[in-house]
């Protein structure tokens, strides 16, 4: 199983990291093409970009500004270990060991508006790019595209396609938003598209709450890493925090896990 996550803008470099060895993002090339469009925009030309606040806009500005080609890791953080969102609270990566840290590397990627494709112990420095950001500014003409995912849907789903063949694997496990999936092309992905939901009980019906929803994909992603899982009729035994597999609710591509809370 490949399962694909979504990344997170809360992020923590000042946390030493709790692991030395690193590895370097795959689409470096097409970050730095991205970044170097990016710093031709003023702090309030980014704020009005992305739709975030002036003092946002100057951070990322000054980002994008010092944001280097050539990094390690006295520069840059491995990307489970910075980002810090709901998803990867649930994950609670601080329990995880050596060989939880060596399977996630095999079998877990996240989606990124700016990297693309990590796994899980690439070097990344600080940014903030939203993946549904529209490329609309006259100033970012060169890259010739209107949105992030026409830049990356191709190069994300043939990456992903290599890495399912190169690993021998069948099936992709989707815990990412839909505004990051949207950045693959599901009907040319190689293997079988598994996506678990998880809604809990609230005014009378099971419903989809978000923050819960997004810890839950996260601890979701640590139980496949922890368990080593290969076979995904094992999803099903997943019961973190209340959830059930709902069968009644599910089907051959959606693992429903409710509960009553």
């Amino acid at each position: 199983m490949l399962i694909l996550i979504s990344p997170a803008k809360t992020l923590d470099f000042e946390t030493p990291a709790s692991v030395e060895y690193f590895s370097q993002p795959y689409f470096l090339a097409d970050t730095e093409v991205l970044v170097e469009q990016l710093r031709q925009l003023s702090a309030p030309e980014i704020s009005s970009l992305m739709k975030i606040s002036d003092k946002l806009g100057e951070l990322n500005a000054s980002r994008y500004q010092t944001w280097q080609p050539s990094f390690d890791h006295t520069t840059a953080k491995q990307a489970l270990l910075a980002f810090q969102g709901d998803v990867y609270q649930g994950m609670a990566v601080d329990n995880f060991n050596q060989q939880d840290f060596d399977f996630a590397q095999e079998h877990l990627r996240i989606l990124s508006g700016l990297y693309g494709l990590l796994k899980p112990l690439d070097l990344i420095q600080p940014y903030r790019l939203e993946m549904g950001t529209k490329l609309t500014h006259s100033k970012l003409k060169d890259l010739s595209v209107n949105t992030l995912y026409e830049f990356w849907q191709d190069k994300l789903t043939l990456a992903i396609n290599q890495q399912l063949e190169q690993l021998n694997l069948k099936t992709v496990i989707n815990l990412a938003s839909d505004e990051y999936f949207k950045a693959v092309k599901p009907k040319l992905l190689k293997g079988d598209i598994i996506t678990p939901v998880f809604k809990d009980w609230k005014q009378g019906k099971y419903k989809i709450i978000s923050f819960y929803a997004k810890k839950a994909r996260g601890m979701m992603a640590a139980y496949i890493i922890k368990n080593k899982l290969q076979n995904t009729q094992d999803l099903k035994n997943f019961s973190e925090a209340g959830y059930g597999y709902n069968d009644e609710l599910s089907d051959r591509q959606n693992l429903v896990f409710t509960r009553h809370k």
